[in-house]
């Protein structure tokens, strides 16, 4: 099987157990998160194979976030070890009702962000390689690294591989460039990343962080979607870069910290249509209702890396399976702690097929 690859930062996950918020906490959870890591577990976790690039510092913490990668059998061998910088982290308070999550970034002069693109070995990571996923994390964290993302796109189209970016607007970062606001920072970006490529995936936000189009009258604060207008959105995408072929937007409605409705549409610029997930048996969008979610961090990427490695699968890769799989498996990953989705292929199938009881396995 041709390797998936990602490249973006793994980081220490330092997290507040249960629900407690960190002034309260003075003990806390560590795991390795990264979002492109992230859907490369997803992708090993189904089946698939999936390379992650990035650099870390040649110490025992890099180590350790390389053997939590290894652990879940993801390709490691391009991962730079270098003895500048340092690891990146972050911190995360889990929210409850109407107390949102939150997220605070320690990750400046990583060894990551401080690493250039021609440091990577680019010919030998992409000559057994079908597919490169990338984030719009990655160029936020610094000029070195946006400048590196550009770069590994327009090397993975020469090099023959499907390119897809997930926009991933967080406005806590892209704080490199003095005078210039994030939105706009971001948007300059994106706009040199996107001609090379072939799937975008966006949630309900992102289309207007990034580029300036709004579903109708969407306003995720109050979780009114405008479901039946995203493919107008996806269509003026595709006006503006004609080279995509598939738009994805994942569609959350957040009732709550604890309560969220989740769906997906996918547009096929090919033949022009719309597929959403998940259906009732009549056919007609009907989302899943979280009602008790145990960590949504993570979500989007078990999203992506779900619709990737359907994609790439040849009894998954109609449209609508596609769709239906990336979203199932999405869905689960909101019932496990941490950033990683450990579910697997049989699992997603069977939620996708309509089990959805939680009924006891014995």
């Amino acid at each position: 099987m041709e390797q998936i690859v990602t490249f973006g930062e793994i980081m220490g996950r330092i997290a507040t157990p249960d629900n407690i918020r960190i002034r309260q906490s003075r003990l806390m959870d560590v795991s390795y998160a990264g979002a492109e890591a992230s859907v490369a577990a997803s992708i090993c976790n189904f089946g698939g194979t999936a390379r992650f690039v990035t650099s870390l510092p040649n110490n025992s913490l890099g180590e350790a976030a390389i053997d939590a990668l290894r652990s879940i059998g993801i390709d490691t061998k391009y991962i730079n070890k270098i003895n500048k910088g340092r690891m990146g982290l972050y911190f995360l308070e889990t929210g409850a009702n109407q107390r949102p999550s939150n997220v605070i970034y320690d990750r400046e002069n990583s060894s990551f962000s401080i690493t250039s693109g021609d440091k990577y070995r680019w010919d030998e990571i992409f000559s057994d390689s079908q597919w490169l996923h990338l984030t719009g994390i990655t160029p936020g964290l610094s000029e070195l690294t946006a400048s590196a993302t550009i770069d590994v796109a327009e090397k993975a189209k020469l090099a023959g591989c499907n390119v897809s970016i997930d926009l991933n607007f967080r406005k806590k970062l892209w704080k490199w460039k003095e005078n210039v606001s994030s939105r706009e920072l971001a948007q300059e970006i994106m706009c040199k990343i996107l001609p090379f490529t072939d799937l975008v995936i966006a949630n309900e936000e992102d289309c207007s962080d990034i580029l300036g189009i709004k579903a109708g009258h969407t306003d995720v604060e109050i979780a009114s979607l405008e479901v039946d207008k995203y493919p107008e959105v996806a269509k003026e995408i595709i006006k503006q870069f004609p080279n995509i072929k598939k738009i994805a937007i994942t569609l959350r409605e957040s009732y709550s910290a604890s309560h969220n409705n989740w769906g997906a549409m996918l547009y096929d610029a090919s033949t022009k249509k719309s597929y959403y997930a998940p259906l009732s048996d009549d056919s007609i969008y009907k989302p899943y209702e979280i009602k008790n979610i145990v960590d949504r961090v993570g979500g989007g990427d078990a999203f992506a890396g779900g619709l990737i490695f359907a994609l790439t699968t040849e009894e998954l890769q109609q449209p609508q399976t596609a769709l239906s799989y990336a979203v199932a498996a999405s869905c689960l990953k909101h019932s496990i702690k941490g950033d990683f989705n450990y579910s697997n292929r049989y699992e997603v199938e069977k939620l996708m097929n309509g089990s959805v009881s939680g009924r006891v396995v014995r």
